[in-house]
């Protein structure tokens, strides 16, 4: 039956979360590092931002299949959720996906539970248009290290609702510290690319014939995160109640349409990467820092998608909005709205209908002690090609 999720518990930020020190005299001063863009948040409510599904659990990723089929998923950044991976219902309730057996993990019952054959903190759900939908489970649960045979990608068949395959991500890929985050899969079906946000940053190739993953570009400059670049939330540094600041490696990741470049950025950072996803098919390859390219500076960001046409999609974090980066380098405001609060994962359905989740990360009790800061997460839709005023 339909699950609807019970109340939360105070959330911790899972290990992808890195955090600067920074001294107590200066937390009420303006450093260079703040001052990057004029903030323009949004503060009018705009009618082509529809509401899909609100949920009382905080929801991360999203992906609408080639039929319709909508699916998100939930990090279980908290104990005892009753889903990780749904489907939306037309009612908007969420359907355990694709059955309770794998949604059945418990913190409270990791002795108990094999986290290889589980859902044990799902991070992203990606549909690959040709009949599969592709689970991202990192396995940190409660911002602890990673489960012991937990770090996985899942593929089940959206056809027979059934698992296809289970790849198990060994501990030199995927270790203690790593948070696996986000997927895109190769147009001819053949590779899987992914960003870990966790330590240290890099990329994760998965080579789905025969299973065979690695890492690429880890702890290398373009994948780690910048250091002089502070994220902000309501015109402020995003900052914790001790005064550390947020940063965060590889997150966003987005593919060409032809599968011939991957994309990808630092959540804490304002530079967009490529590369060739040639060079990433053979583990180990000599000199692929030096075939890394610069796209465009940026700002904090935390989805990418790049559509059928080519156009990049940004989610702002500053702004409550989602932004295109034009051929120029420009970053254009598609639509901002001030429910947009963290905009987290984009989706794309078949008619070019865009989906993005707010996970409102800046509200959480990570930073404020008091706990969470208002009442529910929210999946919205929008038309990118529609103007302001359409409804």
């Amino acid at each position: 039956m339909p699950t609807r999720f019970s109340a939360l518990r105070p959330l911790l930020l899972p290990l992808a979360c890195l955090w600067v020190a920074t001294s107590t005299a200066v937390l009420g001063q303006e450093s260079p590092a703040d001052r990057s863009s004029p903030v323009n948040i949004a503060m009018k409510a705009d009618d082509r931002l529809k509401p899909v599904a609100n949920f009382e659990q905080q929801v991360t990723g999203v992906t609408v299949s080639e039929t319709g089929r909508i699916f998100v998923s939930f990090p279980r950044w908290s104990e005892d959720v009753a889903v990780s991976v749904g489907e939306v219902q037309r009612d908007g309730s969420i359907k355990p996906y694709p059955d309770e057996q794998w949604n059945s993990w418990r913190n409270a019952r990791k002795d108990e539970l094999r986290a290889s054959t589980h859902f044990v903190a799902v991070q992203s759900v990606v549909a690959d248009g040709r009949g599969s939908l592709w689970v991202v489970d990192p396995a940190a649960p409660n911002a602890e290290k990673t489960m012991k045979d937990g770090p996985k990608i899942v593929q089940i068949d959206l056809v027979s609702n059934t698992v296809k395959r289970a790849y198990l991500v060994p501990g030199d890929v995927a270790g203690p510290t790593s948070y696996l985050n986000d997927i895109r899969i190769a147009p001819d079906g053949k590779y899987a690319y992914l960003t870990d946000s966790g330590q240290p940053g890099g990329l994760v190739v998965l080579e789905i014939g025969s299973g065979k993953s690695w890492r690429a570009l880890s702890g290398a400059p373009a994948t780690q995160a910048d250091r002089g670049v502070t994220v902000t939330a309501d015109g402020q540094p995003l900052r914790r109640p001790d005064g550390q600041l947020l940063a965060l490696n590889a997150d966003g990741i987005a593919l060409s349409p032809d599968g011939a470049f991957l994309y990808w950025q630092a959540l804490t950072g304002r530079t967009l990467y490529r590369v060739e996803t040639g060079v990433l098919r053979t583990p180990s390859p000599q000199g692929i820092e030096d075939r890394v390219q610069k796209v465009a500076e940026t700002e904090p960001v935390d989805g990418l998608w790049m559509d059928k046409s080519g156009r990049l999609y940004l989610s702002s974090l500053a702004d409550n909005a989602v932004k295109a980066l034009e051929p120029d380098g420009k970053r254009r405001t598609v639509i901002a709205d001030p429910r947009l609060r963290w905009p987290d994962t984009f989706a794309e359905a078949p008619d070019g209908t865009l989906y993005v989740t707010a996970s409102r990360i800046q509200d959480s009790p990570w930073f404020h002690r008091s706990g969470w800061q208002g009442n529910g997460f929210t999946l919205f839709s929008f038309r990118p090609d529609a103007g302001p005023g359409s409804k």
